[in-house]
């Protein structure tokens, strides 16, 4: 099937100006300024998933992509730390960023929520509301509604503060509350009576905090007026809010997927990307949001899932370490030229449905000046196709740099020699047990997310009679767990490894072990590897070991699952806080010249001077195993170098044809899900830079490099017809819209003085 979209119009175009504080409403087409109705670009920019030093440059590149608006999340639990106690440092500092958008003369929609999920840990909520008594998230639960209002209102308030509002003459134009609730989403699980309340509750709650801009829900389709309902999805052309005086916004067009460790690199091609939004406006939408623009990094242990990557580049117009990923980002910034030389044509009227013929039809647009023969007049045509990319495209590459020892330090200014500081945790309990206690405690329950890590930890009595003692068979450990991950330590030594995935935390561990003849010390490492981020109830879901059994002994099964298990709560490295400057000098470090490899359990520490040269900066990690890594007491975050399975279905090249699914483009079968993490410049000092690494199982720290992120090849298409200039009086906008080719031509046609009929 074709369809042809049409907009035809012989008016100059209209150039919309803002005022300093609009009059900001809305009606059944579009949001409306000052009287003026506009069609408005969004990008989303997540302002803790980079770092200050990078705003400017990810909002400046986003306007120049021809975005008219940024968009994020608000971040609760970056945010509010512990109850009352708030935090707007660094990365968090929303106020900082909103006024850097502003500066830039975009328009901001600031997402409040405050539940967000963007697989983000606990969905953005703060882990200590899940253990103020009597609390459910997200339902009609009165706890739960007075934190999140009390939270909502200190943003609203802060924002008003600061003049941030557009009524006020900042950018803020649109808010959310809540994210993703509704009857296709997770309102099931909560019982129909509560979660009505409940929603009724926060569009209520929302509106009365007297923002000034207009108020939505995401994928509500029963939001309450005048609370706009949108769209989140790969397509949103055919949504249609609840009411007809409600405008139709697209919240989240994802252009790529998120990662999981162990996974694939998912794709979204720029055509497919192009095609969704053309559609969207050509069949009358008003706002349209890319999820993500720019992805960033889920720095320290911010990431979501579990399993969800330190990266989150999303595959987005704008990459990871903040540069245009193109063809992508440029394929885009050509059509959102071509949407807004329509704008005018598109806000003024109801379009006309002709048919064309078998499988064809146009949708046409008038301004009020009437309609020319559009297919039959001369005329000069700039093709904006969809599915022609023309826009350049980059060949970039990380390129390695050796970690140079900072001569701030170097005892011998002309020696390359690292000097490595070692400290080795003890596998089990370090200082004083923090309990014991008989069967097994849940593991978040335990820590309460104050570190990734817990120690469960029993002895056993193996005597000298054994069978197993007198041949080569060994005892096998096995081991149920909910989730994520376990390293079995046995008398100090490693056993093994196991842990889920990102379809199922839970997972099921079962190795021989080595036992010796009399007591055995039995210590496991269990790991969360990010928290629950959506999901029916998922403040509920648990993890850690659940059955712990050993096969092979003379009198068949030893069950420990209800022996006496002693906990220690985090790694003696992370108390002390010995990734940080101030306590550095906490514990004994060892120093050599030749640090230990493969060695489970494993602080490293060395002093280096920055990577040559200005361009972004990657930890490559290739030859590690897995843990944390921090720079200059920064959380770099998780690294974790694990393959995909070679049996997942990739690609080397992506047909766009189709409908999208994220499993659609996939590549990187049988490497690494992430092998470089981002360290953004800003975080090196001019020299005297310490790395601190901790390894959970065992690598070569020998082998880490800095990688430069540089564009290695350009490419672009020269043709007589490409680039032109742009038309500057009458248009007309043609899409070719093939739905089973996915094909979308747009074409700017400038009519000649003439007008003469063909």
């Amino acid at each position: 099937m074709k369809i042809f979209f049409m907009v035809c119009f012989f008016t100059q175009l209209f150039k919309f100006s803002s005022c300093s504080a609009p009059n900001l409403t809305y009606d059944g087409r579009s949001l409306i300024f000052d009287g003026q109705c506009k069609l408005l670009i969004s990008a989303a920019i997540h302002y803790p998933r980079s770092v200050p030093a990078m705003w400017p440059g990810l909002v400046q590149t986003a306007k120049e992509g021809g975005v008219d608006v940024i968009e994020s999340y608000v971040f609760w639990n970056g945010h509010e730390l512990s109850p009352g106690k708030y935090n707007f440092e660094g990365r968090y500092d929303l106020v900082k960023f909103v006024k850097t958008v502003h500066q830039a003369g975009l328009y901001m929609i600031l997402r409040i929520g405050p539940f967000i999920a963007a697989e983000w840990k606990f969905g953005g909520i703060p882990v200590w509301l899940h253990y103020v008594p009597g609390t459910v998230f997200r339902t009609d639960n009165e706890p739960f509604k007075y934190y999140m209002q009390k939270f909502m209102t200190f943003i609203v308030n802060l924002m008003k503060q600061e003049k941030l509002f557009a009524w006020q003459g900042g950018p803020i134009i649109l808010a959310q509350v809540e994210n993703e609730y509704g009857r296709g989403y997770y309102e099931k699980f909560y019982g129909e009576g509560p979660a009505k309340r409940y929603v009724t509750w926060a569009a209520k709650m929302a509106v009365s905090q007297n923002t000034g801009v207009p108020w939505i829900m995401c994928n509500q389709d029963d939001a309450p007026d005048p609370v706009i309902d949108t769209c989140n999805s790969f397509y949103c052309d055919q949504f249609k809010p609840n009411s007809p005086n409600k405008p139709k916004i697209w919240t989240e067009n994802w252009p790529g997927w998120f990662k999981i460790f162990g996974g694939t690199h998912p794709h979204r091609p720029v055509e497919d990307v192009a095609f969704s939004v053309a559609r969207f406006f050509q069949k009358g939408g008003s706002v349209q949001n890319y999820y993500m623009y720019h992805g960033g990094t889920n720095f320290g242990q911010t990431s979501g899932g579990p399993f969800i990557t330190t990266s989150y580049d999303y595959d987005a117009p704008i990459d990871e370490y903040g540069l245009p990923r193109l063809p992508k980002w440029g394929h885009l910034k050509e059509l959102h030229r071509a949407i807004k030389l329509s704008e005018h044509a598109l806000l003024k009227n109801e379009p006309t449905t002709l048919s064309l013929g078998p499988s064809q039809e146009a949708d046409v647009y008038e301004d009020g000046s009437g309609v020319s023969f559009c297919l039959t007049v001369r005329m000069l045509c700039l093709t904006i196709n969809t599915a022609k990319v023309g826009s350049q495209a980059t060949l970039v590459e990380m390129v390695p740099e050796e970690l140079q020892p900072s001569v701030a330090v170097s005892p011998n200014k002309g020696s390359k020699a690292l000097k490595w500081d070692i400290f080795v945790e003890n596998a089990g309990i370090w200082g004083v047990a923090d309990f014991t206690r008989y069967g097994f405690l849940d593991h978040i329950n335990t820590t309460k997310d104050t570190t990734d890590y817990l120690w469960y930890t029993t002895s056993i009595l193996v005597g000298e009679n054994e069978e197993f003692l007198k041949m080569t068979s060994r005892p096998v450990l096995i081991i149920e767990s909910k989730g994520h991950a376990l390293h079995a330590f046995v008398n100090q030594e490693l056993q093994g490894s196991a842990y889920g995935n990102g379809s199922s935390a839970s997972f099921k561990f079962e190795n021989p072990i080595s036992l010796k003849a009399g007591k055995n010390e039995i210590a496991l490492l269990s790991m969360t590897v990010g928290l629950m981020h959506a999901g029916g109830l998922y403040e509920w879901v648990g993890a850690g070991p659940t059955s712990v059994k050993i096969e092979g002994l003379n009198n068949g099964t030893m069950d420990l699952s209800m022996s006496s298990w002693t906990y220690k709560i985090g790694l003696q490295g992370e108390h002390w806080g010995i990734y940080n400057p101030d306590g550095l000098n906490s514990v004994h470090w060892a120093s050599t010249l030749e640090p230990p490899k493969y060695q489970p359990l494993t602080w490293y520490k060395v002093v280096v001077d920055p990577p040559s040269g200005d361009e972004p900066v990657g930890l490559d990690m290739i030859r590690m195993g897995k843990g944390l890594a921090w720079l200059n007491g920064e959380e770099i975050g998780r690294y974790w170098p694990i393959n995909s399975s070679k049996d997942e279905k990739c690609v080397d090249e992506c047909d766009y044809r189709g409908k999208f699914i994220q499993e659609k483009c996939v590549t990187g079968c049988g490497e690494p899900t992430q092998r470089w993490y981002h360290v953004p410049r800003s975080w090196f000092k001019p020299s005297g830079n310490i790395l601190v690494i901790f390894e959970e199982i065992g690598g070569d720290p020998t082998k880490i490099t800095f990688s430069k992120r540089k564009i290695s090849g350009l490419c672009s298409l020269i043709a007589g017809d490409y680039p032109m200039a742009l038309p500057k009086a009458s248009a007309i906008l043609l899409e070719d819209v093939d739905l089973t080719e996915r094909e979308t031509d747009m074409t700017l046609i400038q009519h000649r003085q003439s007008k003469r009929s063909a």
